[in-house]
């Protein structure tokens, strides 16, 4: 049975960290770390994740502001904010939730955050710094990744890593870090031929496609680190259950470790993204 990567237990960490570093930032400088949500329309899954990410700043002793639009906010409008939050010297990070309805223009919201307080790590500057390998705010559930696979791989240098899924968000940016770590790095993805045989050759598998239980115990190498960062609903006798894009019970009998679903992946997402506005904050203090 393959060890259990525990993304609770390793996130509680990387918040006490956090918690550290806000305590040290006004120690020194007197200010409070601070992050500012947006939340556009009424998203039942956007709620949650926000408020989970106002509790959690709250908690590691940041500053937390939300600013929630109606559904149908103007493009000016929400430039309009974004751009009083960039010239805020109280806000060290933005965040807008995505998705954002669908009247408004997602890459202009992204490109609009001053690359400096951009905690998502989205920003085209963030995006080409990370791609040359240049220190940047990094994407929080690539670099959740990262951290867990740190936990049972300190060096992973030369390891073959294959990532499953070519998503801006997710898919691109683990690519990268995995590189800058000195894997090989394989990206496989809709239309990758024999796609099966190369993640078999994995040492990393990285899941990122949003497929329910894509993945199961026949693409995986005996004794891989499988990283599943699906989160997926699905009707299970009767229920509603989560699972990730693995087939968790059948693959972990071949796995060396794997994260679960949920308690894997998705507490560090919140984890990183605090990280990350201690990370912005420090930048603006340079």
């Amino acid at each position: 049975m393959a060890q259990l990567i525990d993304g609770k237990l390793i996130s509680a960490q990387v918040l006490q960290e956090v918690a550290a570093e806000v305590e040290l930032i006004g120690a020194e400088h007197g200010i409070k770390p601070t992050l500012a949500v947006v939340l556009v329309g009424e998203d039942p899954a956007s709620q949650v994740y926000v408020s989970n990410k106002v509790k959690r700043a709250i908690e590691a002793g940041m500053g937390s502001i939300e600013h929630r639009l109606d559904a149908d906010t103007t493009q000016a409008a929400l430039n309009e904010l974004i751009d009083a939050l960039n010239n805020d010297p109280e806000v060290h990070g933005i965040l807008v939730q995505l998705p954002l309805p669908s009247h408004l223009d997602e890459d202009a919201v992204i490109s609009a955050i001053h690359p400096a307080k951009d905690v998502d790590g989205f920003h085209p500057l963030n995006v080409g710094a990370l791609a040359s390998g240049r220190p940047s705010l990094v994407p929080c559930t690539p670099q959740g990744c990262m951290i867990m696979l740190r936990q049972v791989h300190p060096d992973l240098s030369g390891k073959h890593a294959v990532v499953v899924g070519r998503s801006n968000i997710v898919g691109k940016p683990m690519a990268a870090l995995l590189l800058q770590a000195n894997c090989t790095v394989t990206i496989v993805h809709s239309r990758t031929q024999h796609i099966e045989s190369l993640c078999r050759q994995a040492d990393i598998l990285v899941a990122a496609i949003g497929r329910p239980e894509f993945i199961n115990a026949d693409w995986v190498k005996p004794g891989a680190t499988v990283i599943d960062v699906g989160i997926n609903a699905r009707d299970v006798d009767g229920k509603r259950k989560l699972v990730g894009d693995v087939a968790f019970e059948s693959v972990a009998q071949v796995a060396g470790a794997i994260t679960p679903v949920p308690g894997g992946v998705g507490p560090m997402t919140i984890a990183c993204l605090l990280l990350n506005t201690t990370r912005a904050a420090r930048l603006q203090l340079t």
